[in-house]
């Protein structure tokens, strides 16, 4: 225990450069850095010239940037509820992010949703007279629905149950699309849109995947929300909020696949209390998988083998979600000589070995 105290106060010592005691910020917690860092196991480095912090080991690492809410997680952009403060040339980084951002992400075994997943919810965005982003004659609607479909094909063949809240050009309310999805008891909400952008269509382009906000938070579109919710926006706990780390690591997950298997331009894990994130019971994410408005992306959207692929993508963010959350194997110790079943496979296997789980 002496050792792990000397330990302790060694690595704090030798970060001094940027120690500084917690601070107070419009009433929110600060907390040093590089001081977390060093309790972590994670060593601080400055980059391009005191702009950007480094934190990193050999299995992590994080970059802030002094002048962006973003915090890029081992390769994957995730917005901040609150943007990184600098006193006397101290990074400090708040506590609530450590709490329900940074911590979340980097010991999933600890917050996510253990429940095995069987059951998934698709949303295509928007439908009938609802027609979503437009772009000349391309409506959102239909490549929504052209994605979920080939998603719901992919899963299935995966080994999941899909419930999709539409099939074809239909208009469904919101608080339907999270009703049918609470009614079938899913494991799992993915709802599907894309972008559009009225200026600089040559440079915006990327997915982004958004979770729902965590309470005492502004949302990512908080411009939008105060005009949904009033000024400062609505920030009471919903039925959403009781899944939100579990919600963070599938958007995770969901966003590193995306941007990796499509080689696409990160836009990043963010935060907003869309209705359908409010009111679903399951983890659940909306995925915005790219603007219909640029010159390279936009066409690749109205393909049906890229939107192939971006489903395979999905597909795959959801196995890693589900490997990184499952529970722990159950290891059945039967009577001497009996044989067991496998679970989900009508295989048998010998006594003591462990129960499969599911895809």
């Amino acid at each position: 225990m002496k050792f792990v105290f000397v330990l302790l106060m060694v690595l704090l010592s030798a970060f001094g450069q940027f120690a500084s005691c917690a601070a107070s910020i419009n009433g929110r917690e600060y907390v040093p850095l590089a001081d977390w860092g060093a309790v972590n196991g994670l060593k601080p480095l400055w980059l391009k010239r005191g702009d950007e912090i480094q934190l990193s080991n050999r299995s992590t690492q994080l970059v802030f940037n002094r002048n962006s809410g973003m915090v890029n997680i081992n390769g994957v952009n995730v917005e901040m509820s609150f943007p990184l403060a600098v006193d006397r040339g101290v990074p400090l980084v708040a506590q609530f992010d450590l709490d329900k951002t940074i911590s979340p992400l980097l010991n999933p075994s600890r917050y996510g949703d253990t429940r095995k997943i069987t059951t998934i919810c698709i949303d295509p965005g928007h439908g009938g007279k609802d027609t979503g982003e437009h772009f000349g004659a391309y409506n959102e609607k239909v490549y929504t629905l052209a994605l979920a479909m080939e998603l719901r094909d992919q899963l299935r063949q995966a080994g999941f149950d899909v419930v999709m809240t539409r099939k074809s050009d239909k208009y469904i309310p919101l608080t339907d699309r999270a009703a049918i999805a609470n009614s079938h008891n899913a494991d799992l909400f993915i709802c599907l849109h894309f972008n559009a952008s009225p200026t600089d269509r040559a440079e915006i382009q990327g997915p982004e995947t958004y979770c729902i906000t965590p309470v005492g938070a502004n949302s990512s579109n908080a411009g939008v929300e105060s005009s949904e919710f009033g000024q400062g926006g609505n920030m009471a706990s919903t039925p959403g909020n009781r899944n939100e780390k579990g919600s963070l690591l599938l958007a995770y997950q969901l966003e590193r696949s995306l941007v990796r298997n499509l080689g696409a331009n990160d836009r990043g894990v963010k935060r907003a209390r869309f209705q359908v994130l409010r009111e679903t019971t399951m983890p659940g994410v909306l995925i915005e998988g790219g603007f219909m408005t640029h010159p390279v992306e936009g066409p690749k959207i109205f393909s049906a083998s890229y939107r192939r692929q971006m489903a395979a993508a999905i597909v795959n963010g959801i196995l890693a979600y589900q490997k990184q959350t499952a529970p722990p194997a159950l290891h059945t110790v039967p009577a001497k000589g009996k044989v067991l079943k496998s679970a989900g496979t009508g295989a048998s296997s010998q006594a003591g070995s462990e129960t499969p789980r599911n895809p």
